[in-house]
């Protein structure tokens, strides 16, 4: 995010561009609310409210998570790890589906009703529209799904389903089980999949990244 301050998308704002984009990387980055993320900002002498934190997420974290997107475009991993994890909204099950590779870079995330062959098919048509490329290994749980869907759209792609083998794709819904935590549950499924969008990319950059 090193050359945020040039971007005309931050024109007509009070505070300076680093002050933006590293608030924003705080709320997307960390398990913080937003009043966490005003409060560390004061502790620094930066005094902004949480509702323009806010304002600032929903202006600039997508636009972030695009750029981060677009620049890791042909260097990520040949080996896919694929999982699903249940999420209670307003009391009903949703299904957070996802998709990285062998570094835990997040390649893709759905939000689906569903834990079925055309839910693993709809992330997996996603995946190889995002990417355009097939990988070299794809790496499940035991769900069925998976491999449906692989005969399908990637016939020719080697399957390892075990459920001792993906951890890498397990552990990359910690962060949003923690974020689940510090918002009291998402309101929505629409909330989740817009929320989960920008995190994921944004999660894996560093303070030192350029």
């Amino acid at each position: 995010m090193s050359e945020v301050a040039r971007d005309p998308l931050y024109r007509r704002h009070r505070y300076p561009a680093e002050i933006i984009a590293h608030a924003v990387w705080l709320y997307f980055r960390f398990p913080l609310s937003l009043r966490m993320v005003e409060d560390m900002l004061a502790s620094r002498g930066i005094i902004v409210t949480h509702q323009t934190i806010r304002s600032w997420a929903e202006k600039f974290g997508r636009h972030f998570a695009r750029e981060i997107k677009r620049r890791s475009a042909g260097c990520l991993g040949d080996k896919w790890h694929l999982d699903e994890c249940v999420v209670a909204i307003n009391g009903k099950k949703q299904w957070l589906w996802r998709a990285v590779d062998q570094d835990g870079f997040v390649l893709e995330v759905l939000v689906q009703s569903r834990r079925n062959a055309k839910a693993a098919k709809r992330l997996m048509r996603k995946l190889l529209k995002a990417q355009g490329r097939t990988p070299r290994v794809m790496i499940t749980d035991k769900l069925r799904s998976y491999d449906a869907a692989r005969r399908d759209l990637m016939p020719g792609v080697e399957h390892r389903s075990h459920k001792g083998l993906n951890n890498r794709a397990e552990n990359s819904h910690q962060p949003t089980r923690r974020r689940e935590r510090t918002m009291k549950r998402f309101k929505s499924a629409r909330q989740l999949q817009r929320f989960v969008s920008i995190h994921d990319p944004i999660g894996t950059v560093k303070l030192t990244d350029g």
